[in-house]
């Protein structure tokens, strides 16, 4: 099975990660945070991956530390599980509509982080969360993990919906990637 137990601490943040990668898509998120848990269960359940995370953080000051932090433990637990990398398909590239919004997801775990993050949103927060930290933790999870994500907001009015498209893409694409399909590295380098 691949797994993985990832804690950062740090004067800021406490933050514990436990990811199967093979899973059913259980969860049991708890980082202070209701859209953030809201999302991170988006994303065991159409990512079919099993995920425990729990954050004690600087609420107090805002959100910002927290979300970076375990989108920094994600991303660490995610590349931990992975470990050589061998036979995974590694591309996935799709679209998720959420009612009105149109999310598009393009992944490669490729081991060189980039993030690509086209979105606009109208409202400055949603719920405990301001909308722009939502860019920070996929740039979190991207650098750690060491993939490359395009995440694309094509269109869309409502900021809850637009948001949960892009969760929901970005979990149904590393569902997709992560899929063992033969025994070697698909890489013509022959390492990722």
């Amino acid at each position: 099975m691949r797994r993985a137990k990832v804690e950062r601490n740090t004067l800021e943040t406490k933050v514990k990660v436990e990811i199967n990668l093979d899973g059913k898509g259980e969860s049991r998120i708890g980082t202070g945070m209701g859209f953030l848990d809201h999302m991170l269960n988006l994303v065991a359940f159409h990512g079919s991956l099993d995920l425990k995370i729990e954050c004690d953080g600087d609420l107090n000051v805002d959100a910002h530390h927290s979300t970076e932090d375990v989108g920094i433990a994600l991303g660490q637990a995610f590349n931990s599980a992975l470990g050589d990398k061998r036979g995974i398909k590694r591309y996935s590239s799709l679209y998720i509509p959420m009612d009105e919004a149109l999310c598009r997801a393009a992944l490669d775990i490729s081991n060189r982080p980039y993030l690509v993050f086209d979105a606009d949103f109208k409202s400055e927060r949603l719920g405990d969360m301001s909308t722009q930290d939502f860019k920070e933790f996929f740039r979190a999870f991207v650098n750690e993990a060491r993939v490359t994500l395009h995440l694309n907001v094509l269109y869309g009015e409502n900021d809850h919906h637009k948001i949960e498209a892009m969760f929901k893409a970005f979990a149904r694409a590393l569902k997709e990637a992560v899929q063992v399909q033969s025994d070697t590295i698909s890489s013509s380098k022959g390492v990722l």
